[in-house]
């Protein structure tokens, strides 16, 4: 292979940068596919659940009940069932469920960020960990976000 468009010592200083370049490009090409989040990484905060349960106790507690377990048409929030059901579906899936259904009967009454501050309190309920940042109300964001209802073994 010629170097003719580059004097000689060109070639031998640029290749160790062009060889970097392209180790890191691969490396963050991998990083992209292994690196989404699930429910288990600290998604929402504790303020933040705090905000979504008083939210919950006026606007969902009367038809899924204080703890969560529904009755009467209304489905759990809790326990196996709630937990299978989202399995393997993202927090966005969640909370487009909620955001297009809930309340029954006052659908939108939500903002979106007291969706998202009530998915919160059902996460935290859920027992899943609190993080550092809030749960965004931007559905695209969430669906970043797998729901695995039990925690994935450390790699």
């Amino acid at each position: 292979m010629s170097d003719r468009w580059l004097p000689g010592w060109g070639a031998a200083v640029l290749r160790p940068y062009v060889i970097c370049f392209a180790v890191v490009m691969v490396a963050r090409a991998q990083e992209g596919v292994s690196t989404s989040r699930s429910i288990w990484d600290g998604v929402f905060t504790e303020e933040q659940a705090k905000r979504g349960e008083g939210i919950y106790v006026k606007e969902c507690a009367s038809c899924h009940a204080d703890t969560l377990v529904g009755g009467g048409g209304a489905a759990p929030l809790t326990g196996g069932a709630f937990l299978s059901n989202w399995n393997g579906l993202t927090v966005g899936d969640l909370f487009d469920r909620i955001r297009k259904t809930m309340p029954q009967g006052s659908l939108g009454k939500l903002t979106k960020q007291q969706d998202a501050d009530v998915l919160a309190y059902l996460l935290s309920f859920n027992k899943f960990p609190a993080g550092k940042t809030e749960l965004q109300k931007q559905v695209e964001f969430l669906r970043e976000i797998r729901f695995e209802a039990t925690k994935p073994v450390a790699k």
